[in-house]
């Protein structure tokens, strides 16, 4: 085995410990500080023949990394193994990696003759225009943007991981229910939206998320039942019956009405066109003509 590690220097947990890990003979280190620097860094070990990769940081590093993982490594994937050491980690524990796991920890799992290890299919987020393309795990429009920013302010309160998801679902929910329908969040986005293979469609929507993730923080199922492969929901605007809507979207059921009253779930890629923002694994994009689709699977060490 060859490693290679990525910290981020930033993240929640490595701010108060910055030590390196007792680490195999061999193995890289990088704390790239810039998305430039992180570039530099993955280019060094694609060409030093690095085959197992620990990202040590939150889903947003290991956004930016798969994001840049192409330019360096072309179509030969190094292994993955995440240290969730951000203020999310949702995708550290939809992988069941523990809380408290270290890069030795990872290092040394990576090691072991029949290392347990899963694998999920990233998201491509396409500028159709083809100047962007950028990986991750947890696509959103609409109230999911307004969302985050709310998870950041409860970040700022000191809440982080489940306590965070579990106060921003709160907030969300009482913000969807307030208001006037043609302002804030109950008005939504006006988009063109093709889901699963489907013809597009024009309107407002409230809510646009999509996933390759099998589970999400809290139990939630808010595309149903637990399947691989990318999944959406979308829900128009405004909101309607969201009282009775909620369990259905936090436990997977699929109740008849659930879809006649605006509540869409698709398997498939997504074709989405507006003007606003996107979010994609904690941070905030300008959008436009995007295609949502199924990116290459990864495979983790756990």
């Amino acid at each position: 085995m060859r490693a290679g590690v990525i910290r981020n220097p930033k993240s929640h947990r490595n701010r108060r410990n910055m030590a390196w890990a007792a680490a195999p003979e061999g193995t890289l280190f990088a704390k790239p500080k810039t998305k430039e620097a992180l570039a530099e860094a993955l280019a060094g070990f694609a060409g030093e023949g690095v085959d197992t990769l620990v990202i040590d940081g939150g889903d947003g590093t290991v956004r930016d990394v798969l994001t840049r993982l192409p330019a360096a490594f072309g179509e030969r994937r190094p292994r993955l193994a995440v240290v969730p050491s951000g203020k999310t980690n949702v995708l550290a524990e939809d992988l069941g990696v523990p809380a408290d796991w270290t890069v030795e920890a990872a290092l040394q799992r990576a090691l072991e003759p029949g290392r347990p290890r899963a694998s999920r299919p990233c998201v491509e987020v396409v500028r159709r225009d083809g100047s962007e393309r950028r990986r991750g795990f947890i696509f959103g429009t609409g109230a999911y943007v307004r969302a985050t920013r709310l998870a950041q302010s409860a970040h700022r309160m000191g809440a982080f991981g489940t306590a965070s998801v579990a106060l921003t679902l709160a907030a969300s929910v009482v913000q969807s229910m307030a208001g006037r329908s043609d302002r804030g969040w109950r008005a939504g986005e006006g988009m063109r939206l093709a889901l699963g293979g489907g013809g597009p469609t024009d309107g407002a929507r409230f809510l646009v998320i999509a996933s390759t993730l099998e589970t999400l923080p809290l139990g939630l199922k808010p595309f149903g039942p637990v399947r691989p492969g990318l999944k959406a929901l979308a829900i128009e605007a405004p909101p309607r019956r969201l009282v009775a809507a909620l369990p259905p979207l936090w436990t997977g059921a699929q109740p008849a009405w659930l879809e006649d009253a605006g509540y869409v779930r698709r398997d498939g890629d997504l074709e989405v066109d507006f003007q606003g923002e996107y979010v994609l694994d904690g941070e905030a994009y300008r959008a436009g003509a995007l295609t949502v689709r199924q990116g290459p699977v990864m495979e983790f060490v756990t």
